[in-house]
This record gives structure tokens, sequence and C-alpha cells, in this order.
């Protein structure tokens, strides 16, 4: 088996460590193996030393979070999302990663009927405590409403799979919103039900590039895609990369995360109401939105026409959600955001604040199983819509 890894990228750490103090992983453990830093050296010895891929190997990658908070810290530069993707993809292509029954749950997120019937029967699971809780699951729906229904063509709003069975008043929030601008929303056609990106993270790249051409597909035309998941967005902006094709480069170009739409037209939403009074809320930036997309601000233009915003004060640092990784690695998912809890009990402690806003369904998810009162930032605004 070899890593199929990028040399010159594998090259261009440096080994300064600047990205130690950002990694979460290594925050919690301390241990050089379980940091960027150190992840890279091992890649290196299997990749230019012939060493073996053995079982402490395959640990510390799949103890990754795959926040990416090393690359905006790394003077080098070093493309770190890449090395991890392709040594994940390595890794589960020789069957050394990702079990069977992580590949059929992963299968079946490109199926939403099946989707959306498996999640009402695990709802029903959870509350015949039937579901371990150590999965970290924060309670599911057993009803989910209507689904998002087309009323123009100025933007498509991207339901996607996870987000659209376990969350889907958030997307009937987003479309309010956007609507409250004077836009009018369509939705991706059959076959837009999954973007890839848990795929893309497990290293299953060849299911990860057939959901994004059929993703593609759903949505032609040149008009804005609006993605309220940081995750999502953050996969489908790297379509090009994934496909290597110009019409994915074209696709991506068009997606935005509906904060930096709404953004832009901040000054077409409603004025706020002037007897209302504004709540203050906490913003709790997700991974794939403050360290990828490097979108974070923008929330706090949208979500600042109606609220007051307060900080956290740990720099943008992981919660451990990762996708399905508070799933697959409990114990160092909950250590991790056992920190987060933290930084989100200084935050109310200093302003009065218990709501915390966070722009990704994952992330959701596992503060809401660690006890803290979680919304979409768009949830929030709607709330607040005069």
């Amino acid at each position: 088996m070899k890593l199929q890894l990028n040399d010159v990228e594998l090259a261009s750490c440096v080994g300064c460590g600047l990205c130690l103090p950002h990694c979460p992983t290594y925050r919690v453990t301390g241990e050089e193996a379980l940091s960027p830093r150190g992840r890279i050296a091992s890649m290196r010895t299997v990749a230019w030393e012939g060493a073996p891929i053995d079982d402490a190997f395959v640990s510390f990658m799949e103890t990754c979070v795959q926040c990416r908070n090393c690359e905006p810290a790394c003077p080098s530069g070093v493309p770190y999302g890449r090395l991890i993707e392709g040594t994940r993809h390595s890794l589960a292509e020789a069957h050394r990663s990702t079990p069977r029954w992580q590949r059929a749950g992963f299968r079946v997120l490109g199926h939403h009927r099946a989707l959306l019937i498996g999640s009402t029967l695990l709802a029903g699971a959870q509350r015949m405590r039937l579901v371990p809780k150590r999965l970290g699951l924060s309670r599911l729906p057993l009803r989910r409403g209507p689904a998002l229904k087309a009323t123009g063509s100025d933007v498509f709003v991207f339901a996607g799979c996870v987000m659209d069975a376990w969350q889907r008043p958030t997307h009937r929030a987003t479309q309010r919103v956007i609507e409250s601008t004077g836009a009018t929303c369509a939705i991706a056609a059959r076959g837009g039900d999954c973007c890839g990106a848990l795929h893309t993270h497990a290293g299953l790249t060849d299911q990860a590039k057939r959901l994004a051409q059929r993703t593609i597909a759903s949505m032609p035309g040149e008009a804005p895609i609006l993605v309220n998941s940081a995750g999502c967005g953050a996969a489908m902006k790297d379509y090009g990369h994934l496909l290597g094709t110009d019409a994915a480069q074209q696709f991506s170009a068009r997606v935005l995360d509906v904060h930096e739409w709404l953004a832009e037209h901040v000054d077409d939403l409603p004025m706020p109401d002037p007897t209302r009074a504004r709540p203050s809320i906490i913003v709790q930036d997700p991974c794939h939105l403050r360290h990828v997309q490097k979108a974070h601000m923008t929330v706090r233009t949208v979500l600042s026409r109606y609220a007051l915003v307060v900080e956290l004060d740990d720099e943008g640092l992981c919660c451990g959600a990762g996708g399905a990784y508070s799933a697959l690695q409990p114990a160092l998912a909950g250590e991790i955001r056992d920190r987060k809890l933290a930084a989100i009990d200084r935050a109310t402690v200093a302003s009065g604040a218990i709501m915390v806003a966070s722009a990704n369904p994952g992330c959701s998810m596992h503060l809401i199983a660690g006890g803290a009162t979680v919304m979409h930032p768009l949830d929030v605004v709607a709330e607040l819509l005069p």
C-alpha cells in the first residue's frame, strides 16, 4: 500500500510547531503524534522511508478531527487538509479504515427517502432509550414538517442530507430570512441529496465524486447557491479540486455560505423592531466556516442587525464535532467539547448570554448533547424578524 500524497505538499511542513496550540487533539492529549506536525512526520516515514502502516499510524490519522484549525496558523501554508484527506483515502482504499458498517451508513446519505425513514426510526429508538449515549446524539425529531418549496429562481437553497433530516426547521427559517430581502428561492432537483462532505472526510473519495457530480447536475444555471451548513459549504466550494473539471470550478464559484450572501444584502433585511430588546447571543464558529471558508465574520454582520453578539475567548478552537467524528471518537470528542463548553460558560458569566449560535448541524448537535443551548444563527434571525 502506498499513500497517495503530493510530495511537494508533504515537504512543505518545516516543523516549526506553530500549529500545535491550534490542534484540538494535541491540546487535550499533549501527544506530538496527535498534532499536525506529528501526523505529517508519520506520513513522511510511510511515504518516503517505507515504514509499515501499522495500527498506531491508522489511529493517528483516524483521531484527527479534520478541523483544519492548523492551516491559518501555518506560516508555510501547509495544505494539511489535502494531506489528511489523501491519507484517509489511501487507508480506505486499502480497507485499513472506514469499516463496512460505516460505508453502508454513508451510502444511505445519498438516498434521501431512506435517510428520512431511518432518521425517524432512530428518533423513535432514542425515545425508547435504545441509542447509546456515548454516540453523543442530541434529541432527533420524530416529525420534521414540510420540505422547502421553490418560490422563484434568484438563489438556490441547498438542503442536503443530515441537515434536512434532522434540522429541517432551520431550512424554513433560512428561506424566510432570504425572502425577507425580496429574493426568491429555488430548490435542488432530484439528485442534490448529499454533497459528499462526510465521504471525503472518511476517505471515500469515489463516493464523494459521484455525489458531487449529482449535486452539480441538480442546480444548473448561474444563480448563487446558498448553503447554511458550514461543512457542506466548504465541501461544495472544493468541488473544483475534487473533480478537477472546469464545470466543477464554475459550480464552486457559485457556492456561498448563506451568511455571505445575506451580508451583501443586509440593508435589504427588514429593520429591527425598535420596541423589542436586542438579545445577547454567543457565537460559536464552526471550523469549516472560520478556518476553511473564512466566512465567519459574515455571521456577525447578519446577526448583529437584530442581536448583540458575544464572542468566545478561545480563538475559534474546534468543538470536537467533526462531522461523524463525535460518534466515531466519542472520548476525544468529549474532551475537546469540554474546552468549548468552558469557553461558553466564561462568555455567559461575562455577558449573561445563554443562547449559542452555531452555523453547522454537527457542531450544534454535539454542543446540545453536552448541555449547551444552541440555535442556528438564521433560526435566531427568523425569530427576531418584525
